[in-house]
């Protein structure tokens, strides 16, 4: 019997990191305004990893941590499995485009709220300052991974990628989309 295995950060080093919630803060190549540090833009980010992996790693129930940027990578399945399923309907960039808009406009719920998914894995804040940071790194991630989701849901010319937008209809973790 072949033993399939999930794909796990390569993010491992942690120092001069920091964290909130317990997860790791980790550089991003992103235009976006947020509290994230700049990666070089030659470099693997933690969405570049989240995007390779996702058709791997969104059919697994169980996902062992291995170190703390793997939350992070779980966290970030679970939002493009969700970005996906609002793209599901979506016929062309323009109105995907739009639902994705829709959803970087929605309230991003941090461990300790009701409606954040993982509750096991991240411990709640332990000041406002930490949920405020938190929360910053949560939307601008978020709305970083789904930018770059776009490009690789829709082909060159508008229409929807179906070897894509297939996995709209895959539950990661058994975790419920919304």
């Amino acid at each position: 019997m072949i033993e399939c295995q999930v794909y796990h950060s390569s993010f491992v080093d942690e120092e001069g990191i920091t964290k909130a919630c317990g997860c790791p803060l980790l550089p991003l190549k992103s235009k976006k305004k947020g509290p994230a540090p700049v990666s070089e833009q030659g470099k693997t980010d933690i969405i570049d990893e989240a995007i390779t992996f996702f058709r791997a790693n969104v059919f697994f129930r169980n996902f062992e941590i291995k170190n703390p940027a793997d939350k992070l990578l779980i966290y970030l399945t679970y939002h493009i499995n969700l970005s996906l399923k609002r793209l599901e309907g979506c016929r062309t960039l323009t109105v995907g485009t739009k639902a994705i808009i829709n959803l970087g406009l929605e309230h991003v719920p941090i461990p300790g709220e009701s409606g954040f998914p993982f509750t096991a894995l991240f411990h709640p804040p332990q000041s406002q300052n930490e949920a405020e940071l938190f929360r910053d790194y949560l939307k601008q991630i978020r709305e970083e991974t789904s930018g770059r989701l776009l490009s690789v849901a829709y082909r060159p010319n508008g229409t929807p990628n179906k070897w894509w937008l297939a996995f709209a209809k895959r539950k990661f973790m058994n975790v419920s989309l919304e």
